[in-house]
């Protein structure tokens, strides 16, 4: 029986599939500028991360209140358990909601309320991680993690993610090392359209304990050696790559390489509305366009398992160890 998955890097924005968006549209009486499904569909076709990012907070726009986000979070755990995963962390972005008038309380109870009962509904364990919007202002972010911990609610960790190029990690030292002194864990998006040095900024100016992406670290080889001895995971989303041009074609995805280098590389799906599917169909895109390997794909799943942060006895329950 196949190693179940973790999956450690997923936007659960990103999970909003375009019927729950017309759905979601008619509840709350929003209008959508676009004719149709297939006229939504239609524009699932990305040039960049930006041109991805404009449509992708465009569609934000139906999520208003906690049981939108409730019902968001239930529909991706119901379809990444049928994909084989067993744990989640699952990114959400408070500043892209709080900016259009949706209280980080509604966001936080209907993501929670899902959370909360994921494991019992689904068979999936899980955890929220808020992202920092890189793109936007320091204060803005330190403003959120303010609201955030005061808000006593139960988000595991503090991530950073949106447009990458021109935004170093660098900028938001302070928040994080605030974050980490909270008890949060840290993670970051790194090493996507970025340099390599985005990804040594992310380790030793944020303090990070994984690295979202990082396909980029093997230009730098001193930069390979340091993920390897320190076993820094690497939560890495295939078709994403494939589908914002980070790469060309599957059969050019560098994962094999990571995964020689000695790399803890795990699979991912990003934001699987957009890009084009979820993990299992992230394996199935790498087993028919690199030719991964059944082998491979238990190291894959295990790697998964332990690059996340689930308990140790969680750990080993997946790992069929317990």
């Amino acid at each position: 029986m196949p190693t179940p998955l973790a999956e450690l890097h997923m936007h659960i924005e990103g999970s909003l599939e375009p019927e729950l968006i017309f759905a979601l549209a008619e509840r709350n009486r929003v209008t959508l500028p676009y004719r149709d499904l297939d006229d939504l569909r239609s524009r699932y076709e990305f040039t960049d991360l930006q041109s991805f990012l404009d449509l992708y907070f465009a569609n934000m726009a139906v999520l208003r209140t906690a049981q939108d986000f409730a019902d968001l979070a239930r529909a991706y755990f119901a379809r990444a358990a049928a994909g084989g995963v067993r744990h989640a962390e699952i990114f959400f972005n408070p500043q892209a909601h709080t900016a259009r008038g949706v209280p980080l309380r509604d966001v936080l109870d209907g993501l929670g309320d899902a959370v909360r009962g994921s494991e019992s509904e689904f068979g999936v364990s899980s955890a929220l991680i808020a992202a920092v919007l890189r793109d936007r202002p320091e204060a803005e972010a330190a403003a959120m993690l303010d609201e955030l911990l005061g808000l006593d609610v139960p988000v595991l960790g503090l991530g950073l993610d949106s447009a990458e190029v021109g935004n170093p990690p660098s900028r938001f030292v302070d928040v994080f090392a605030r974050a980490r002194a909270s008890g949060l864990r840290t993670v970051a998006h790194a090493g996507e359209e970025g340099p390599p040095e985005y990804v040594w900024q992310a380790l030793d100016l944020l303090g990070v304990e994984r690295i979202d992406h990082g396909v980029r670290c093997l230009e730098d080889p001193a930069l390979v050696t340091r993920l390897v001895d320190d076993q820094v995971p690497l939560t890495v989303c295939p078709l994403s790559n494939v589908r914002l041009r980070v790469v060309d074609t599957m059969a050019e995805h560098p994962l094999r390489a990571m995964l020689a280098a000695g790399l803890l590389v795990t699979v991912n799906s990003d934001d699987p509305a957009y890009f084009g599917g979820y993990v299992d169909d992230n394996f199935a895109g790498l087993r028919d366009g690199l030719g991964l390997t059944e082998e491979e794909r238990e190291t894959l799943a295990r790697n998964s398992i332990l690059a996340s942060f689930a308990s140790p006895e969680r750990k080993r329950e997946l790992l069929g160890e317990s």
